[in-house]
């Protein structure tokens, strides 16, 4: 099977960095402003200027953000204590660091075709999404602009700069299930925006976010399943957006939710959503709902039964409709831990039924793929159909991300 394999690299950058919030509370607010305030004026203003020299070229508007983390201080401080305005930012920058998003890896991308009137049948454009792991190995969302030509070209819309930028509003919108919006500022540019972990049960990463373009009666909504991770506990939460400017995150009920790799199929199928999933750590199920944020009695669908995914096997995403059926690609882990992407072909009616299956890998790491942070590892949480193409960005060993091209026809002949 002819594989194409694009030169374009995806890499970490280190320079990218975010600003955190850390170490807030009474007792330490209230030493630190103490001591601050015994400095003398100018002095203040000396350091703030230094802060300012060392680290406003780093961030979009630094002093909002500044101010926005005194507010999340300003309670625990004496309501007899005056500050002045500069004050104020520079007793915020004392809980605020720097957070270097990508320092690790910027690895498993999803990928979306992305509705715009420029788009034509012959170009499309889409969207990826990436896993940017950083210090602590905590992981957040990231995202890359692209399109896709009629010859099979593809360009990126690569980062305007080094600037990364998290969200100017985070509210809880609803208490059961937990709804968290998140909104950006729509004139930063989507490659900059940053989701990183902002509630207790994902405190320690967000991590292989499954995106899918479903459609639903004509309207169009981008869901991602994805890991959320406490340090101990690990649970599946559902992204939603309309325009990558304004996010949901959705807490998920069910039994079937404590497990990794839920794909969420791009349309309702007899009236049910439905949802692949890994649920005992080896074997591929399958589960129907009503409730999109509801999720128990998985099925059996794939178990490994090739030699390079006996080990364990799960989905790479969302399925793809083709006009043969839904095609799934699947990854699987064989001796030395090696991980290699594979394929099978589901019931367009009836997803249980499983039509076709790859015997032989799709696609496993090169020799200049193969070392990185998790050797020896091809993985992706997503693919995208283009005319007679199949478009799979995917990790090369948990470091970085490239972009493979197949043709669907050769896929499905080499299906048993």
């Amino acid at each position: 099977m002819q594989v194409k394999k694009l030169d374009l690299r995806i890499k970490p950058n280190i320079r990218r960095v975010i600003t955190l919030s850390y170490n807030i509370d009474r007792q330490s607010v209230i030493r630190i402003a103490d001591k601050m305030m015994k400095i003398e004026p100018a002095e203040r203003e000396r350091v703030y200027g230094e802060i300012l020299a060392h680290f406003a070229k780093r961030h979009r508007n630094l002093e909002q953000i500044l101010e926005k983390y005194y507010r999340e201080l300003e309670g625990f401080l004496p309501a007899d204590l005056k500050l002045r305005a500069v004050d104020k930012l520079l007793l915020a920058s004392y809980f605020t660091k720097e957070y270097s998003i990508e320092a690790a890896a910027l690895f498993n991308p999803s990928i979306v075709p992305l509705n715009h009137p420029a788009s034509s049948e012959d170009e499309q454009e889409f969207v990826i999404s990436l896993r940017a792991t950083g210090e602590g190995h905590i992981s957040s969302i990231e995202f890359i602009q692209g399109k896709i030509d009629s010859e099979g070209e593809v360009s990126f819309k690569m980062p305007e700069s080094d600037l990364a930028t998290g969200p100017e509003v985070v509210r809880i919108i609803d208490a059961d299930p937990l709804t968290v919006e998140i909104k950006f500022d729509p004139r930063i540019p989507l490659s900059e925006r940053v989701i990183y972990p902002l509630t207790a049960d994902e405190s320690n990463g967000i991590e292989d976010l499954r995106l899918v373009r479903f459609e639903d009666k004509g309207e169009i909504t981008y869901f991602g399943t994805y890991t959320a991770y406490d340090g101990k506990n690990i649970q599946t939460k559902l992204l939603e957006t309309k325009d990558f400017n304004t996010f949901k995150t959705h807490t998920l009920r069910g039994a079937a939710i404590e497990d990794k790799g839920m794909a969420l199929f791009p349309e309702k199928i007899n009236d049910q959503y439905v949802m692949v999933s890994r649920q005992d750590g080896n074997n591929l199920y399958i589960m129907f709902s009503d409730n999109l944020f509801e999720w128990r009695s998985p099925e059996p669908l794939l178990i490994p039964e090739m030699p390079w995914e006996l080990s364990k096997i799960g989905n790479c995403g969302s399925p793809l409709k083709t006009g043969e059926g839904w095609l799934l690609i699947t990854h699987g882990v064989g001796p030395m831990r090696k991980y290699q992407l594979g394929a099978c072909l589901l019931d367009a009616k009836n997803p249980k039924k499983v039509l076709g299956r790859m015997k032989e890998p799709l696609l496993g790491p090169d020799e200049d793929e193969r070392e990185g942070y998790v050797p020896n590892v091809i993985y992706t949480c997503g693919a995208m159909i283009h005319r007679e193409r199949l478009v799979v960005p995917y990790a090369m060993s948990d470091l970085a991300s490239g972009i493979a091209i197949f043709n669907i026809e050769e896929i499905l002949n080499a299906m048993e």
